[in-house]
């Protein structure tokens, strides 16, 4: 079995699997971050969002040979306090209903706001479009969104 070292919220990680094992079982299975989801197994539904160098993937569909040598977060990493403006958003807004695909949505948010930390509803919508909700709580995430947004302007991003 081959062995590789990933880079996971900042600490260095050695794994004993298939070069073709998804990160996403890797994460959860080998390394017991077991706040990424499955959801749909084909990279669809987003459950499964990590950031890999700042960009979020989907980590059901990237086999872990793929990712040596790169940072990888997960929502473990993101804020292990839970403090982060995205986070707090979530709780604010009740967001949550299953709270399965939660994870995958914050994750694909956080790195949205980086890159754009003064969105548009449109923009919001655009930037989450790929992400599903079971429970159809789109329209307390776009508002959990631009609050986070406004947080991190404030200063509140970690």
């Amino acid at each position: 079995m081959p062995s590789y070292t990933l880079k996971v919220n900042g600490q260095s990680r050695r794994v004993n699997v298939a070069a073709d094992t998804p990160l996403l079982w890797v994460l959860r299975d080998n390394l017991e971050l077991v706040g990424t989801k499955y959801g749909c197994g084909q990279g669809h539904c987003g459950s499964c969002t990590v950031h890999v160098n700042g960009v979020p993937v989907r980590s059901c569909q990237m086999p872990v040979s793929t990712v040596g040598g790169v940072e990888i977060t997960t929502i473990e990493g993101l804020s292990p306090d839970g403090q982060h403006p995205l986070q707090q958003a979530w709780c604010e807004h009740d967001v949550p209903q299953c709270g399965y695909c939660q994870t995958g949505q914050i994750m694909t948010a956080a790195a949205f706001l980086k890159n754009n930390p003064s969105p548009t509803e449109e923009e919001i919508d655009g930037a989450m479009a790929g992400n599903l909700c079971r429970c159809g709580t789109y329209l307390r995430i776009r508002n959990a969104v631009k609050d986070a947004a406004v947080a991190i302007q404030k200063g509140g991003s970690k």
